[in-house]
């Protein structure tokens, strides 16, 4: 949790070290099988303290790693997303807004422009030309709107968005989360990839997601019609 509520939670030199600490060791732990990551107080994120000592390459590299752990990363979007921290929640897999959420690539009204990650992310979340309207206006967008382009997947009350964040995690913590990393890696991949490369990188995965645990469980279970007990193994 991002715990720099007086201010939105900016991220700021010390804040930003700690986040990438964590992702990093999160990154390597087997026993993590979902990341959630959400603010305190009434932001989500509002961007980057310009005047705290945040160094870019340190936010640049929680993004990259936000986004290529093989692990299922949620955003609980529980306030105002703004900047880089619009493009902290972007980078996540799978993002909840609370109805009290604001989103917004805010840089240009800095007379700046997105450099950590917005410019790679939002277009592949909402296409093209909506990504060039929110990046050259700066506009700030509710979580209805933000649900309506798919920068976000759901809208729930506030006081519901830790239960519902939670109901998501444990079911997906229920399944085989080494298939799901794969598969994460996989999109991410294909998205830059023709067919045929998208096909021979899914099948490489394959094959190595046929000699864990859970996919002998899998297999076992849908043999046996009952329900698989996967380990993430």
């Amino acid at each position: 949790m991002l715990n720099r509520p007086e201010i939105l939670n900016a991220l700021d030199g010390e804040i930003a070290n700690e986040l990438k600490a964590a992702m990093e060791d999160i990154s390597e732990d087997e026993t993590v099988r979902i990341v959630i990551i959400t603010g305190k107080g009434r932001g989500f994120c509002s961007g980057a303290d310009l005047g705290a000592g945040v160094v870019l390459p340190t936010i640049h590299e929680i993004i990259k790693k936000i986004a290529t752990m093989e692990k299922p990363v949620i955003a609980l979007v529980n306030g105002v997303a703004a900047g880089a921290g619009c493009d902290l929640a972007m980078a996540c897999d799978i993002r909840i807004a609370s109805d009290k959420a604001k989103l917004s690539e805010i840089f240009v009204k800095r007379g700046l422009l997105p450099d950590c990650g917005g410019t790679y992310f939002l277009p592949r979340l909402v296409g093209l030309g909506k990504a060039k309207e929110l990046i050259f206006t700066g506009e700030m967008i509710d979580a209805k709107e933000a649900e309506r382009i798919g920068l976000v997947n759901k809208v729930v009350p506030a006081d519901e968005l830790e239960s519902t964040g939670m109901e998501l995690a444990r079911k997906l913590a229920k399944g085989p989360t080494l298939a799901i990393g794969k598969a994460k890696v996989a999109i991410n991949r294909a998205i830059e990839l023709n067919l045929d490369s998208a096909l021979k990188d899914a099948h490489e995965a394959m094959n190595f997601i046929l000699g864990t645990e859970d996919a002998m469980e899998g297999i076992a279970a849908f043999m046996e019609k009952r329900e698989p007990k996967f380990k993430g193994k």
